[in-house]
């Protein structure tokens, strides 16, 4: 039998820029239709919103039902929360605030078998389809070591401080740049991604993950084509274009202002 988890995304990101949204509202119609649409990867939140790591297992359901990476963000670095998102089904799991090389260190020990960390190990979870048939354990090992994908955020200027070193951490294969908190690590309030204090933290991570063949995640903000081709030209190869929030409103926002607003004035 081979793999129970197909993992896509790190192959596909090898021949071209991935493509993925955020989804803060817990339905996993929402993910489902990210899927159906063609994008790439979903971003499943459980930083901002009030779901434990354990209770995803239902959009990462739908996202492997509908052929489209699940990542899951989780609330810190935390191994025991790291292992739960991938046995539950996560291709990539995204730590927030990540400062030092320590902190990714924790990370990996999380995620990785030995040798290449300390996860705790057990069949009878989903990514390893419940040791039925003819279970492999060491390519499931193998398998998952390989394809899962570990990433921090780079949100605080902390972690700009500490990169040379953050980088060295074996395992660690992308980098998601988080603006806005970003710039309020600076005490700045975001207003945009040409921001000085923005361009430049980015730029940074950009050419010191790039000399080390490390991905680069960055959101779409504003999620157009030259937004976003901007940023592939500087390097980056992983966009999250929006969240599930932000489209909704968007399409209620249009539908209120050309429609139902003319019938209410």
């Amino acid at each position: 039998m081979g793999p129970v988890m197909k993992n896509t995304l790190k192959e596909t990101m090898k021949k071209r820029p991935v493509f993925g949204a955020t989804v803060l509202s817990g339905s996993p119609m929402m993910v489902e239709a990210l899927g159906h649409f063609g994008y790439d990867f979903v971003f499943i939140d459980a930083e901002h919103t009030p779901l434990e790591v354990t209770q995803l297992k239902e959009l990462i359901l739908a996202a492997r039902f509908a052929g489209i990476s699940p990542l899951v963000r989780v609330t810190r670095p935390e191994p025991v929360e790291i292992r739960k998102a991938f046995e539950i089904g996560a291709e990539g799991v995204v730590v927030p605030h990540i400062k030092t090389k320590a902190e990714m260190e924790l990370c990996i020990q999380g995620a990785k078998f030995p040798p290449k960390g300390r996860r705790g190990y057990d069949p009878s979870v989903r990514s390893a389809g419940y040791g039925a048939g003819d279970y492999d354990a060491a390519a499931y090992i193998e398998h998952s070591n390989e394809t899962e994908l570990v990433i921090p955020l780079a949100e605080d200027f902390e972690f700009i401080e500490n990169i040379d070193e953050i980088l060295l951490v074996e395992g660690l294969e992308i980098v998601n740049f988080g603006p806005v908190d970003f710039a309020l690590s600076k005490n700045k309030v975001f207003c945009g991604m040409d921001m000085p204090e923005i361009v430049d933290a980015l730029t940074t991570i950009i050419e010191k993950c790039r000399a080390k063949n490390i991905s680069v995640m960055v959101p779409g903000i504003p999620p157009t084509y030259e937004s976003v081709k901007s940023i592939i030209d500087m390097g980056a190869n992983m966009l999250a274009v929006g969240t599930d929030i932000m489209h909704f409103n968007n399409g209620l926002r249009t539908v209120k202002e050309n429609v139902v607003s003319k019938f209410q004035s």
